[in-house]
Order: structure tokens, then C-alpha cells, then sequence
């Protein structure tokens, strides 16, 4: 399956954040909550099972000068193997002259899935974001299948960040170079031009970026545990 989904949200006259283009192709269902206010309220629901081997989704997410919007997931997200074996992939596009929030809910990464995740983000000068993104190795009892996930985010044409994290391969999950044995990891990218000193705790790092904004890094046994430290931080 191949589906694409795209939102627009822009400044009115009056300094609401307006959704002016809400366009879904099932499983990506866009859901608005608040298509008008100081911040757009949009949940990104998955009306189908998905991803499954084989799908290709991309949502694509434009906001313009001064508006807001406030991205959210409502559900976990499974990734499941398809039945001829072959991959899945998605793709999410910002491109933000306001500030955006991009909250999805954690996602399980199943046996025998084989996914690749990739977020590109183009801001402007004065632009914010947030994301993050909750990984959970299979479910209970249950080996994982892999993923390969990419953050790639510029600001005016100048590179950010870029980084990429690869989860599902036995041994480097187990090493202490990589998840330490750890069943959830999760990422949290703050770009603003708030500064924050490097910190950090057990199974916790905060890391500011070069060209401004933090890379808040935690790994857990459950998803309560690590969405807490990124709350907190």
C-alpha cells in the first residue's frame, strides 16, 4: 500500500493558527481538534493496520510564519511484517516557518518486521520544533524485527542534525555500546534558541546541538519509565 497525507497550517488576520489543507489517504487520517486557535490541534490517526511489509506512506507538514500546530498521535503504532516479506518505509516532511510539536505515541517494533523511518525537517530563521519518537523493542516475550529510523533537520539550507539509529540486531542491542539490553529507547529533538547545558543521569543524556537546540536521549525497560525522563527534561 501506498498513501500520502498532507496538512497545511497558516496565520490569520486575527493571529489564530488556521488548518487551511487537510488531505488524508487512509491509514494516514488527519483528524482535526482545534482547526482554529493560538495552536492547531491535529491527531494523526491510523485507520487501517499499518505499516505492513510492503506500505509506503508519507505525510507531508507545512506551517507557516507565527502559526502553531500541535501534532499527536492517539494509539501505539505496530510495526508488522507483510506476507511476501518485503519492507515498509515512512516518511515525514516539515517544513516550518512557525513552531510545530510532533508527538506521536510509542511504537513496537514486532518480529519479522523490516521498517525505515525517516523525519526531514526544513526550518527558517526564527522556526521551532519538537519531536520525539519512542521506540519499543517487540512486544512481550517476542524478539524484535528491525528498523532503521533517520532524523535529518536543517535551518535555512544549513545543516542541523542528522542522525540515524538502527534497532533489531541482537547483538548490537545487547552490547553496551548501543541499547545495553535495554527493551525501550526514546528521542526527544528540541529546536528553539533556548540554551541548555549538557546533562545527563542513569540511562539519560541531554546533548545541545552546534547550531543550536538539544538531543535528549533515554533508554528504559518500559515506555512509563522513559517517557517520564523525557518529559522531565
Amino acid at each position: 500500500m501506498k498513501a500520502s497525507a498532507r496538512l497545511v497550517v497558516s496565520l490569520d488576520p486575527h493571529g489564530n493558527s488556521v488548518v487551511r489543507v487537510l488531505r488524508s489517504q487512509s491509514p494516514l487520517t488527519l483528524v482535526p481538534h482545534r482547526r482554529a486557535g493560538p495552536v492547531a490541534l491535529v491527531h494523526l490517526v491510523s485507520s487501517v493496520t499499518a505499516p505492513l511489509g510492503g506500505d509506503a506512506l508519507e505525510l507531508t507538514v507545512e506551517v507557516g510564519p507565527g502559526a502553531a500546530l500541535d501534532l499527536r498521535g492517539v494509539a501505539a503504532t505496530l510495526m508488522l511484517p507483510g506476507p511476501t516479506g518485503a519492507p515498509s518505509s515512512s516518511l515525514v516532511r516539515f517544513t516550518v516557518e512557525g513552531s510545530v510539536r510532533y508527538l506521536p505515541e510509542p511504537t513496537v517494533v514486532t518480529g519479522r518486521a523490516h521498517h525505515t523511518s525517516v523525519v526531514e525537517a526544513e526550518l527558517d530563521g526564527h522556526a521551532q520544533l519538537r519531536t520525539r519518537e519512542v521506540l519499543v523493542l517487540g512486544r512481550t516475550g517476542e524478539a524484535p524485527g528491525t528498523l532503521a529510523t533517520t532524523m535529518r533537520a536543517t535551518r535555512c539550507g544549513k545543516p542541523l542534525l542528522h542522525q540515524q539509529l538502527v534497532v533489531g540486531g541482537t547483538a548490537a542491542d545487547a552490547s553496551p555500546a548501543g541499547l545495553a539490553g535495554k527493551r525501550v529507547v526514546g528521542t526527544e529533538l528540541l529546536l528553539d534558541d533556548v540554551p541548555r547545558a549538557r546533562d545527563g543521569g542513569e540511562w539519560w543524556s541531554v546533548v545541545p546541538l552546534a547550531a543550536g537546540g538539544t538531543l535528549a536521549t533515554a533508554m528504559g525497560d518500559d515506555v512509563v519509565t522513559v517517557t517520564n525522563v523525557l518529559d522531565a527534561i
